[in-house]
This record gives C-alpha cells, sequence and structure tokens, in this order.
C-alpha cells in the first residue's frame, strides 16, 4: 500500500534543507522539483516541517494539486512546526525512526541541496541499498554542480577501495528536475 493508503500512485522522498540557502536559486530548485513530482501524478515524501526547503517543496507540490505526507520527529516540532497543509503529517519518535518511515513510504529518493540533516539520509539510503536492504532509485539534484564535490569524494572512497564501484553507481545525478525524474525509473 502506498504513503496515501489508496492506489498505485508513485511517492518520491525528497531529501532537503530545513534551511533555505544563502541564494533563492535553492528556493526556486525546491519549487520546480514540488511541481514536478506533482505534474507526474506522483506522490510527495518529505520531512514534515514548515521551514527553509522543505516548507518550498511541499508548498509547491500542494499547490500544483499533488498529495503530500510528511514524516517529523516529535521532538522537532517545538524547532520546526509541522506543515499544516499536507494529506497526512505523521509524528514520529525519533529522527531514526523519521528516516525509517520516509524509507518505507517511498519508492524513490531525490536530495536536493542541504546541509548535514539532508547528507545524513541522503547516506542512509544509499548504505540501504548498498547492503541489499532496498533496490529504490536514488537520485541528486545536482543544481550548480552542488553535489560536484561529494560526488568526487564518493570516486575517491572507490579509488582506495573502501566502497565498490557498483554502489556509487546506484546514484542517478542530474543539474535540473526533470532529467532526473525522468532517470528515475528506467534502470
Amino acid at each position: 500500500m502506498d504513503a496515501a493508503g489508496a492506489g498505485a500512485r508513485r511517492w518520491i522522498c525528497v531529501f532537503c534543507g530545513a534551511k533555505p540557502g544563502n541564494d533563492p536559486k535553492y528556493l526556486r530548485a525546491a519549487r520546480e522539483t514540488g511541481r514536478a513530482i506533482a505534474a507526474r501524478g506522483w506522490g510527495l515524501v518529505f520531512g514534515g516541517g514548515r521551514v527553509g526547503m522543505m516548507a518550498a517543496v511541499a508548498d509547491a507540490a500542494l499547490a500544483a494539486g499533488g498529495e503530500v505526507v510528511g514524516v517529523i520527529p516529535r521532538a522537532l516540532m517545538s524547532r520546526e512546526p509541522g506543515h499544516p497543509g499536507i494529506a497526512r503529517l505523521e509524528i514520529v519518535s525519533d529522527m531514526g525512526v523519521r528516516k525509517q518511515r520516509m524509507i518505507e513510504l517511498a519508492d524513490a529518493f531525490v536530495t536536493l541541496p542541504g546541509g548535514l540533516g539532508t547528507l545524513d539520509e541522503l547516506f542512509e539510503v544509499l548504505t540501504l541499498r548498498q547492503i541489499r536492504c532496498h533496490a529504490k532509485p536514488i537520485g541528486l539534484y545536482n543544481q550548480d554542480g552542488y553535489f560536484d564535490t561529494l560526488l568526487t569524494a564518493c570516486r575517491e572512497f572507490v579509488a582506495r577501495g573502501f566502497v565498490l564501484p557498483s554502489d556509487i553507481e546506484f546514484l542517478i545525478d542530474a543539474p535540473g528536475i526533470e532529467p532526473l525524474l525522468d532517470r528515475l525509473f528506467v534502470r
């Protein structure tokens, strides 16, 4: 059963910043992502907050007629109030449960620019894919090369023998959201 409890809709979990970043292009990318997911008839799973990039992606998906499900830890509700306009807001006990629940709900993952929490979420799903706990697509919206340094580091992990090349190949990166979404389910 899918995130909202009915139908065969695809659900895309978006990891992104609770902050807006220091350039308006990041919020534009978040809005573009929300609209693009909704335009395809897919549902959005996100961190549940009404702040930063999270709010922008959810607001845009909702404005485009999309269905949105959020997952937020109880402890964050005072710092990142839950988004009031979404189909369902799941309040969970902690960050670990939040990630687990978002992974369960999603059919694929898209990571936008963000900070440490965003990277934690990305590497959680990448590691779980590496150890074959799921086979869901993992995408990076590599806006203006935001993730280039990270991708270089990942290739260095391979070169030094700590990561298999096939484990990094799970990452699908694209400089725009439409080409990224086009590639998510074609592998």
